[in-house]
């Protein structure tokens, strides 16, 4: 060290006499959501189960494209379907059916889109698995989701997700608003 660092370092030492080093303050907002809980009266359920079985008045399907699964009704224009299945949208709650029986997916599925709709939710993902467990049935988990979802009203387009979201193995579904489902 020459003369002129020693009295750089004195003088700083000087400067700094009396500084305290200050406590972290602990870190505020950044709360995560809590994950959605089924809290579901028995009339609630009833009106969803007469709301499944009920017509669809307007179903579009779009088919299934390889390991695809796409569905819109008229009223959803090609913009927003376009824009679900590129997964533009935010998703407001998720489903996952793993582990499941096929006789078991449609009441949870039920009861999750009702809460979700209750919930004013707009995008959900069901998470259905690939099926590379079922053998020589295919992807039962998700045939049943394919075929169960466009016969709810509350449904207006579900489409399979990007594959950073779970590609083949989950949907993005688009619901229908409160104003919407009234009218």
């Amino acid at each position: 060290m020459t003369a002129t660092d020693d009295e750089d370092h004195a003088l700083f030492r000087k400067a700094m006499q009396g500084v305290r080093r200050l406590k972290p303050e602990p870190r505020q907002g950044g709360k995560r959501r809590p994950k959605p809980r089924a809290r579901f009266a028995r009339q609630e359920r009833g009106a969803v189960l007469q709301e499944s079985l009920a017509p669809g008045d307007s179903l579009q399907p779009i088919g299934e494209s390889g390991d695809a699964l796409l569905f819109r009704r008229a009223a959803v224009s090609e913009l927003i379907f376009r824009r679900l299945r590129s997964g533009h949208y935010r998703v407001d709650g998720e489903i996952d059916l793993h582990g499941l029986t096929a006789a078991a997916v449609e009441p949870a599925l039920r009861d999750f889109l009702s809460e979700a709709v209750r919930h004013r939710a707009r995008v959900v993902r069901v998470i259905h698995g690939k099926g590379l467990r079922s053998g020589h049935r295919g992807p039962v988990l998700k045939l049943v989701t394919g075929h169960f979802l466009p016969r709810l009203e509350a449904v207006l387009a579900f489409a399979s997700a990007r594959e950073v979201d779970g590609g083949s193995g989950a949907i993005l579904v688009l619901l229908a608003g409160r104003q919407q489902r009234q009218a």
